[in-house]
């Protein structure tokens, strides 16, 4: 009986893929479909990450000419680099440091061999301070080095006032006893201590990914914001030296190193770095922790692109063990939310240096090809700050008197730093700072659109090109146009009493397709175009869940079969945001090239109109858009950004997106979950739903959304919809061609006013 049932089902789809829709091929493919589709468009990312290197030269002009020649030829870069990690905030200039102490400690923290220890502050911006200790030598420095640790490192442990660390690896320490005035920066850890919305939910985001998260949303960074408080200790610095002049210099370990490479190539007032456990290839940063997440940075920039905006001042870079990170902190029954991949470990020792002889052209270019030093520590998995590599840095500083050898650790004085509060002081700062930023975001918004005008549909439709564009390729991320032929391929799933269903693979670049369900009604007659509702799918769903005639689903209700009964034809697409992690990747893969998911779902869908619109029976001018969840995110991303769309219903998703992704005080928050994969750099300052819906005017917008909807309260919903109301109302003039149609219900297809709405504007029935 089985071995007949397995027959008659390979005969059923045998016949199937003999019965493909008039103009295409069979579509002979099996498996899923879906699964294939992610792959193929993760193998493609995988591809442009190792090709990026090659593509850089174009980004850049470089002028060897002399070194004023090169530091104003690479300006347009460092200005780009600065965007990307979020340092766009000058800090404040800080002419002295302050002392932190009070009744219960003192800031004379320690005493060592020729230098005293205080723990100090230095103003960042408003209420933004940074943190740590300052070791002054006894005598005038031979030079002033911010000396930085890595994330899960104390200014303690590196001054050698505590054991956490080797002694060996006291890098801050020794340069002191060496006769240079050193500044110890907190650097924000990785616990999840306070990560989260207390009395709502705790997560076990690492410090530094909850920081990331809500600054990546107004083009900020959590990298940015410490390389910018790096800035502002180097001013003090600079400010040091109109009395007595020395070197000033950067040193740092890990996620430090990572602060040190990239102050040094913003501030060429540094004068040297010293870069340990954080130099290599960085075309897999994508399994780096997520809060090294930085958007298109590898088109323009490897660590030898950065390293050469150093020069031509001095680089030491040290292979040396890398902190060891296999993700975020666990989690518990309590907290959860984190981005589960992300790990950190120790590179060849070879690929090191391949990354910092990939630098060397630059230093020789420029005749300096002695100050890029190179130095490994134990065969490059040793501890940071090995003799040679402090030697180097000495040297390269123009220090020169010898390493003096290690003195020991200094004698701590007084009561301890409270390091527990003073980390937490850090991390309210940054989080204080950046809802200050999101709260100013809408008056950064209103002066980008400043020029779009809105006189008239014919004006608005003209002007906001540049707005579709700028959003399409720097907050969304463009591919390039489809360029593989669309070869499209059916076969019949589905022959039902009022339409037949094919299953349609169409080619879009080579190894990534389209995929989904076209449902044909049957009295289509010669001759006759019908209205087309593309009907997507949510998060983890499939084009089946709104096309199977026999199946009614809690959030579908077979709407494009319903369509579909009712005259309609209609296409179901397969978006890539279903496999779990397997489609996250994507994003993590996309983002250093400057792309995202919505940069390949915005090419299926172009490769889709397109192909519809050459049907017989398909009507061009009149193909809408209906999506539920991660389709309604689908609906303010793709349609307003592809004319070929005639409107577009966004059901289950409209909000204030901005809170909804950044807020640090709202149950309804992303920053609550593991929804990393929907950051978008910069989204804030540039665009809000209610922008992206406008985007669609002239033609109509609709809003679908059940009370009980735990996407978002319908308050936020409703304030965000009403900027939508009025634009279409009191600027286009055209109020009847958007609405909004609250129901009873929770997050579902509600397919009542959506129906009447497409019914009015697609003509159908005619």
């Amino acid at each position: 009986m089985k071995t007949w049932y397995l027959l008659v089902l390979v005969l059923v789809a045998c016949a199937a893929a003999q019965s493909p829709l008039p103009g295409t091929a069979p579509l002979t493919t099996r498996g899923d479909l879906a699964a294939q589709m992610v792959d193929g468009i993760n193998d493609y990312l995988l591809r442009q990450s190792a090709a990026a290197p090659a593509g850089r030269a174009r980004y850049w002009h470089r002028d060897f000419s002399s070194a004023e020649a090169y530091s104003r030829s690479i300006e347009a870069n460092r200005e780009h680099l600065a965007r990307i990690i979020g340092a766009v905030d000058p800090p404040f200039p800080v002419k002295a440091l302050e002392l932190e102490s009070s009744t219960a400690s003192a800031a004379l923290a320690g005493r060592g061999h020729g230098y005293r220890i205080q723990a100090v502050r230095w103003p960042v911006w408003e209420g933004v301070y940074g943190e740590g200790l300052l070791l002054e030598p006894d005598r005038p420095p031979v030079a002033r080095v911010v000396t930085l640790p890595d994330a899960d490192w104390t200014p303690e442990a590196l001054a050698g006032l505590s054991s956490d660390i080797p002694p060996v690896a006291q890098f801050a320490r020794r340069l002191a006893e060496n006769g240079c005035q050193v500044l110890v920066p907190l650097v924000l850890d990785r616990r999840d201590t306070w990560s989260g919305i207390p009395g709502i939910k705790m997560t076990n985001q690492p410090h530094r990914e909850w920081v990331y998260r809500m600054a990546f949303e107004v083009g900020r960074h959590v990298i940015g914001y410490e390389v910018q408080k790096v800035r502002a200790a180097v001013g003090w610095f600079v400010e040091e030296n109109t009395a007595h002049r020395v070197p000033v210099a950067v040193a740092g370990y890990g996620e430090g190193g990572l602060l040190a490479l990239y102050s040094a190539a913003l501030d060429t007032r540094i004068d040297a770095a010293l870069v340990s456990g954080y130099f290599q290839a960085r075309e897999q940063m994508w399994k780096e922790p997520v809060y090294r997440d930085l958007w298109g940075l590898l088109r323009e920039f490897g660590d030898a692109e950065i390293a050469g905006m150093i020069a031509p001042r001095a680089l030491v870079v040290e292979a040396s063990g890398v902190p060891t990170v296999s993700g975020p902190p666990p989690e518990t029954t309590e907290r959860k939310g984190a981005t589960p991949n992300g790990a950190l470990a120790t590179p060849p020792l070879a690929e090191v240096r391949g990354e910092a002889e990939r630098a060397r052209p630059f230093f020789e270019a420029l005749h300096v090809s002695a100050k890029l030093q190179w130095a490994a520590s134990a065969g490059g998995s040793g501890p940071p700050g090995s003799d040679a590599a402090l030697a180097s840095f000495l040297a390269a500083m123009g220090v020169r008197e010898k390493l003096a050898a290690s003195a020991g650790p200094p004698e701590r004085l007084g009561n301890a730093v409270d390091a527990s509060a003073r980390m937490h002081r850090q991390f309210d700062q940054l989080v204080q700072h950046t809802q200050e930023l999101i709260r100013q975001a809408p008056q950064r918004r209103e002066r980008f659109w400043a020029k779009a005008d809105a006189t008239s549909p014919e004006a608005w439709q003209s002007s906001t090109k540049f707005y579709r564009d700028y959003t399409w390729s720097e907050v969304i991320g463009r591919m390039p146009e489809p360029d593989a032929p669309a070869n499209p391929r059916t076969r019949l799933i589905y022959d039902q009493p009022k339409f037949r269903g094919y299953e349609v693979v169409l080619d879009v670049w080579p190894g990534i397709f389209a995929y989904g369900i076209l449902l044909v009604p049957k009295d289509i007659k010669p001759g006759e175009r019908r209205p087309v509702v593309v009907c997507q799918h949510g998060l983890e769903g499939r084009p089946s869940d709104t096309t199977d005639p026999t199946s009614d689903s809690a959030y579908y209700h077979r709407f494009a079969a319903r369509l579909a009964e009712e005259g309609f034809v209609t296409y179901a697409p397969q978006n890539p945001y279903i496999g779990e992690d397997r489609f996250r990747i994507i994003q993590r893969k996309g983002h250093p090239l400057q792309l995202s998911l919505f940069s390949f779902i915005l090419g299926q869908h172009q490769r889709t109109l397109e192909w519809l619109a050459q049907q017989p029976f398909v009507d061009p001018g009149r193909i809408g858009f209906y999506g539920l969840s991660y389709g309604g995110k689908t609906a303010v991303r793709v349609p307003p950004l592809l004319d070929g769309y005639a409107l577009s219903i966004c059901s289950g998703d409209f909000n204030e997106w901005v809170w909804k992704t950044t807020s640090a005080d709202s149950s309804y928050s992303y920053m609550l979950t593991r929804e990393y994969d929907m950051l978008e750099f910069d989204f804030a300052n540039v665009v809000n739903y209610s922008d992206l819906a406008n985007l669609m005017a002239p033609r109509p917008f609709m809003v679908e959304r059940g009370h009980n909807d735990p996407v978002a309260p319908d308050e936020w919903v409703a304030y965000e919809y009403a900027k939508v109301r009025r634009f279409y109302d009191t600027k286009m003039h055209l109020p009847d061609r958007t609405t909004i149609e609250f129901f009873d219900g929770p997050h579902t297809i509600h397919g009542e006013g959506t129906f009447a709405f497409l019914r009015k504007y697609l003509r159908w029935p005619e």
